[in-house]
């Protein structure tokens, strides 16, 4: 008697574990000095990577060069300045001619919780500077050698200020969905080619200078920002941006968007005059 498998018998199963591409892989993380850059940065090396991480603070890099060890590589610059920017370009075309594989594009802030009408405009073009322009600036850099070498990934942070809007969030949430529709705009752009896009976005995360920042150095009120509010940590963050570039190269990771369990969206308000 003769038995018939079904087709997918005769094929192999399909592997579906993470893959990683050959070695040496070159991440460049902007705002590596702190908060989500130095916990990416972190995980991206215990990944196996190379990392460059950029920010502003030298004396922090340099920190973290001593805890994470070789593999972390640190590089002073400043996204809101072109000629910063086009010293990081030399320096890795110096020193890693393969790289980036990897643009992860965190540098970023949020100043003032006020209304717009109440708004220190200077805060508003220091976020339009590093958020918006800083970001596009380190894409136009590096985005032609990701094309030219045939491999490369750039993972945005945005945030889901960029999706909900609140008040006080005018411009950094306007910036943040600037990043959403300029990831989106890239890989449109970028349709033929093997480089893949990823935007990240992440809702509240405590264990950072954010709120700090924000809130022009009142500890009080950053830390009652997150007062029983069991926050995302900025290692779920690195966490995301790991798995988003360790997948498969057949496979891109458009959009994470990722909250705490406490954090949900609020309705619409309606002003009682």
């Amino acid at each position: 008697m003769t038995t018939h498998q079904p087709a997918s018998a005769s094929r192999p199963a399909q592997d579906t574990r993470r893959q990683t591409p050959a070695s040496p892989r070159i991440a460049l993380v902007t705002g590596a000095s702190a908060g989500f850059g130095h916990a990416i940065s972190a995980a991206l090396c215990r990944d196996g990577w190379t990392v460059v991480g950029a920010a502003r603070r030298a004396d922090r890099l340099n920190a973290i060069r001593q805890e994470l060890g070789p593999n972390f590589h640190p590089l002073e610059l400043d996204v809101t300045s072109d000629t910063s920017v086009a010293h990081a370009v030399a320096h890795m075309a110096a020193h890693f001619p393969d790289g980036p594989d990897l643009l992860v594009n965190n540098a970023g802030l949020a100043l003032g919780v006020g209304p717009a009408q109440h708004a220190d405009m200077q805060d508003w073009e220091r976020m339009i500077l590093t958020n918006a322009l800083g970001l596009s600036r380190m894409v136009h850099h590096f985005l032609p050698g990701m094309i030219t070498r045939g491999r490369g990934h750039v993972i945005n942070i945005g945030s889901t200020a960029g999706n909900y809007a609140y008040p006080g969030g005018n411009v950094y949430g306007g910036t943040k969905a600037f990043v959403k529709q300029f990831s989106r705009g890239l890989k449109a752009d970028l349709h033929g080619t093997p480089v893949r896009v990823t935007n990240i976005e992440p809702g509240l995360v405590g264990g950072t200078e954010f709120s700090l920042v924000r809130l022009h150095g009142d500890e009080a009120k950053a830390t009652a920002v997150y007062k029983d509010a069991n926050a995302l940590l900025p290692e779920d963050v690195a966490e995301a941006v790991v798995w988003a570039a360790s997948q498969p190269p057949r496979v891109n990771i458009s959009t994470i968007e990722l909250m705490p369990v406490t954090q949900s969206l609020a309705g619409t308000r309606v002003y009682r005059g």
